[in-house]
């Protein structure tokens, strides 16, 4: 099987516009949570998120594709612009496209709605159907950089980013494609959103202190923080890399994903599925565990997750390995979440810097390094990426230095 590589990576978070803005944000310890301002709170129990702030979509769109587009597909076209720049010459004819998301167009589909109800079905947009889908993000991709391979979403809730950059992987190593640009993207900072998570009691509502509010590991955490965002790498074989001269940034060197089969919003009690993962995406890369240096953990901040979360890690790594959880100055980027960790940990492989959880005063375990407060300097060749979401989606990714 061909060994796969990262040759481009483009991100949107609330700590920056660009993969290399939000790394400097991340590495500085920097939180993108405050008060939510694009959506009426007043009557709601969490009022504060991860908004994607200053990000100007006439940048990279036209008028025509800005009228048509949600939010969490502009997100995605800009990270996706930023990797393909990256990633140099072009692509070929046999490149396919794959976005995951959780939730999708939520912000279209609740407009497409009000106006229906409020104006009638002559006021309804003909691109209702088009905006709405889940599937837009990638194929606005597909239309503007006329790549005619396979074009797909998939949806596997906090997972979805993370089973995007799996499976797209494996599309590279049986030869399906010799390009993937993949990813995931998210926007669902509305009131249904912040209202159905909050009424589950998963939301922090620390909202006297919003960038404070996102504690992973932390004695004191109180739930996640819901952000919106976008990463988007491009993978390639690592022989049609080098024969097109495009930036080799890290391998894409194992991928696995369960499901708890258990409950909808409630992780495992024995985490074995989560485990189960970590083992397969670890035995899908041929390492050992004493090989891994560094885990970018799922960490969203939950009472009951990051107890489940760390037994795991625990079990199947040990406790020497360095853990964070980056959630903490981004929130959770639901769908995008996975993708754009996977790209923190492959700066992690190129920096040697791993980047901190911030406002983890009190960790759940004294012995185990959740690089707490400030970045710590690691050698970091081989780095886990977990990402597990409701309905009990488990995806785990390997990222390794590249090493001919």
């Amino acid at each position: 099987m061909r060994r796969v590589v990262i040759t481009g990576w483009g991100a949107v978070t609330p700590v920056g516009l660009t993969a290399g803005d939000t790394w400097a944000a991340l590495v500085a310890g920097t939180s993108g949570i405050g008060p939510l301002t694009s959506i009426d709170t007043h009557d709601l129990a969490t009022t504060f998120g991860g908004e994607v702030t200053g990000f100007d979509p006439k940048r990279c769109l036209t008028p025509r594709q800005l009228r048509r587009m949600d939010p969490y597909a502009r997100y995605a076209y800009a990270a996706a612009t930023e990797a393909l720049a990256m990633s140099g010459p072009p692509l070929g004819e046999r490149a396919g496209v794959l976005i995951g998301s959780g939730y999708g167009p939520m912000s279209s589909i609740a407009r497409h709605v009000s106006v229906l109800n409020e104006h009638g079905p002559h006021k309804v947009s003909p691109f209702a159907q088009i905006s709405g889908a889940i599937d837009s993000a990638a194929c606005e991709i597909s239309l503007a950089h006329g790549i005619t391979g396979p074009c797909r979403a998939v949806s596997s809730a906090c997972a979805s980013g993370a089973d995007a950059l799996g499976e797209a992987a494996r599309w590279i190593r049986h030869g399906v494609v010799d390009v993937a640009v993949a990813g995931g993207a998210e926007h669902i900072l509305t009131r249904l959103d912040l209202a159905t998570s909050g009424n589950a009691q998963a939301l922090s509502t620390r909202n006297d202190a919003p960038a404070e509010a996102c504690r992973p590991f932390d004695a004191d955490r109180d739930g996640f923080v819901m952000g919106a965002g976008a990463g988007v790498v491009v993978l390639e074989p690592a022989e049609h890399a080098h024969h097109r001269g495009a930036p080799i940034l890290a391998e894409v060197a194992g991928y696995a994903s369960t499901s708890d089969a258990y409950h909808w919003t409630a992780p495992h009690p024995e985490g074995r599925s989560v485990r189960a993962a970590m083992r397969g995406a670890l035995a899908d890369a041929g390492l050992d565990s004493s090989e891994v240096d560094y885990v970018n953990a799922h960490g969203t901040g939950t009472v009951r997750g990051d107890q489940l979360e760390l037994a795991a890690i625990r079990a199947v790594l040990g406790e020497e390995v360095p853990v964070s959880a980056t959630k903490s100055m981004t929130g959770h980027l639901i769908g995008a979440a996975g993708a754009v960790e996977a790209i923190v940990s492959g700066l992690a492989i190129t920096h040697g810097v791993v980047p901190p959880t911030i406002n983890c005063h009190q960790p759940i375990d004294p012995v185990v390094n959740f690089v707490p407060h400030e970045a710590q300097e690691h050698d970091v060749s081989v780095a886990v990426s977990n990402s597990f979401g409701f309905g009990g989606h488990n995806a785990v990714l390997v990222l390794r230095r590249w090493v001919p």
